[in-house]
């Protein structure tokens, strides 16, 4: 597999506000294992093989279970979910969508506040971005080291 477009090869003010929104995400103080697990499970909607390879590699680095990675696209199922991170996967799977109902947002909120939410939305909206590149780009996944974009 060959990739179209080597993100290496542009330039670098092409993903620099990618990298910033993301910046902005890692510090807004939000679970470094919830952002992952949003991450990972939009990917997996989105198919993004090497965004799955990365979140993977990085939640599994944060001492993520990988019997929760492996079993989050039957997070329904699953016990070993908490309620907040339900909550936060059922509203990311309806912003995925661009349909969030009132009662997934009623359930968000009962865990997270207005500023966490929105910071919610923005991880979401930024790892689509980074799905849809790296699908159009047919960007190779196995070589992401932990790490590797900080």
């Amino acid at each position: 597999m060959q990739a179209r477009i080597n993100f290496m090869e542009l330039p670098k003010a092409f993903s620099d506000g990618l990298f910033r929104l993301g910046g902005y995400v890692k510090k807004s103080g939000l679970d470094p294992i919830l952002l992952e697990l949003i991450n990972f499970r939009i990917s997996t909607i989105n198919g993004c093989a090497f965004c799955l390879d990365m979140h993977y590699k990085d939640a599994i680095a944060l001492g993520e279970d990988p019997q929760r990675l492996y079993s989050l696209s039957a997070w329904r199922e699953c016990p070993y979910y908490t309620d907040a991170e339900r909550a936060v996967l059922a509203y990311a799977e309806e912003v995925n969508t661009l349909h969030v109902t009132d009662e997934t947002y009623e359930e968000i909120s009962r865990f997270f506040n207005k500023q966490q939410i929105a910071d919610i939305t923005l991880a979401v909206a930024a790892i689509n971005t980074w799905n849809r590149l790296n699908r159009a780009f047919l960007t190779v996944p196995g070589g992401y080291q932990v790490g590797q974009f900080a």
